[in-house]
């Protein structure tokens, strides 16, 4: 492929809504958008769907049969990548369970080589743990779950690993500590927390930005405490991700989330384990057996323990179960989780913007994609 090219499709998915025009790709990015492409650049006209941003996914533990946390590499990376890609991720933030620091720190270098290759759909790290509560621990290890000691904060104030998120319990962690990570370029998620509203604002205050997989793992909603999942619906500032394989939610209340908090805050992400692009039925972690039926994943414990979903199949659910426009669905995969990370340049179609792309069929099914123009699966 060569370095410039244009490129259209009958529907062009802007911030705006759906619109026509040619997009003219330059190294890597779209230089602009016109009416009529030039003759002096190679035109490829799609002839059906639509064209969007690529998807980014903020919580990917593995797939293609890698789980990162077992096999913390550059190697793991590419074969994740791989298996998400055919289903438009185009970027993500590979994630590590809570483990043990030699683990993360190991994990943190292979982000740091793949940052450093300018590897493709590789944005940084996100570290889910281990500084999370006991009570809504979920499947993530007991023995690893600890206070934040200043290992893990050099461990996360790296300036080499792009952008990265920590997912952690503010009971567990101060305010104080949590204005620090923010200070060090951190993005502060809270989730597998028993906190109070208190502790949530307080943390929220402190510059927390969102919450990793809304109403999972997290204190509930009731009449005098809104616990963690009544304080994400009602902040507006917060971010929330939200896991759409009809196994971590109920229908109801995703759709109470879109109507709490809309597209502009609403982040489709699907916490994907090593099954993903694979018929893996049985993958160990954490020392145990983590089982597969259907789109369900349980440990031994009979706890939800990650996802099989991508994001082509959390975009179709949005749209198909739970009545969001194509529009907004499109967003939350891709603008939105942008804008959370603080990525200015990805997640829409406008000149500046990284050609990051997606071919869909009027089905939503991914056609095409390209990474920084190039493309692939």
């Amino acid at each position: 492929m060569t370095d410039a090219f244009y490129l259209t499709a009958p529907k062009l998915l802007r911030p705006t809504g759906f619109s026509t025009g040619w997009l003219r790709i330059e190294q890597g990015r779209i230089a602009a958008i016109e009416a009529n492409p030039k003759a002096d650049l190679p035109q490829i006209q799609l002839p059906s769907g639509l064209l969007c941003p690529g998807f980014i996914d903020v919580q990917v533990n593995g797939g293609g049969g890698e789980l990162f946390n077992t096999n913390p590499s550059l190697a793991c990376l590419r074969q994740m990548m791989a298996a998400h890609r055919p289903y438009g991720t185009t970027a993500m933030l590979p994630t590590v369970i809570t483990d043990d620091l030699a683990v993360m720190q190991q994990a943190a270098d292979a982000v740091a080589e793949a940052i450093r290759l300018n590897e493709p759909g590789i944005l940084g790290i996100h570290f889910e743990g281990p500084h999370l509560s006991e009570a809504k621990r979920g499947c993530h290890p007991l023995p690893f779950l600890r206070p934040l000691s200043d290992a893990e904060l050099a461990l996360y104030s790296r300036q080499d690993l792009g952008v990265v998120m920590l997912t952690l319990a503010p009971e567990a962690v101060p305010a104080e500590q949590i204005r620090q990570l923010v200070d060090a370029g951190v993005i502060v998620a809270l989730g597998h927390s028993n906190a109070t509203s208190a502790q949530v604002l307080a943390a929220l205050d402190a510059g927390a930005s969102g919450f990793t997989h809304l109403y999972n793992g997290m204190s509930n909603l009731t009449s005098r405490e809104p616990g963690m999942v009544g304080t994400a619906l009602a902040d507006g500032r917060a971010y929330c991700g939200l896991i759409l394989d009809g196994e971590h939610l109920h229908p109801l209340s995703a759709r109470l989330a879109y109507q709490a908090k809309g597209a502009e805050r609403l982040v489709l992400v699907t916490d994907a384990m090593s099954p993903v692009g694979t018929n893996q039925s049985e993958f160990v972690f954490a020392g145990g057996r983590v089982s597969r039926q259907g789109m369900k994943l349980t440990n031994a414990a009979g706890s939800l323990a990650g996802s099989v979903l991508d994001m082509q199949a959390a975009v179709i659910y949005a749209i198909t179960q739970l009545a969001v426009p194509p529009v907004q669905a499109l967003q939350m995969a891709s603008l939105t989780p942008a804008q959370w990370l603080q990525q200015t340049n990805r997640g829409l179609l406008q000149p500046g913007a990284v050609a990051d792309l997606l071919w869909l069929n009027e089905q939503y099914q991914v056609q095409q994609s390209w990474i920084a123009g190039q493309t692939g699966g």
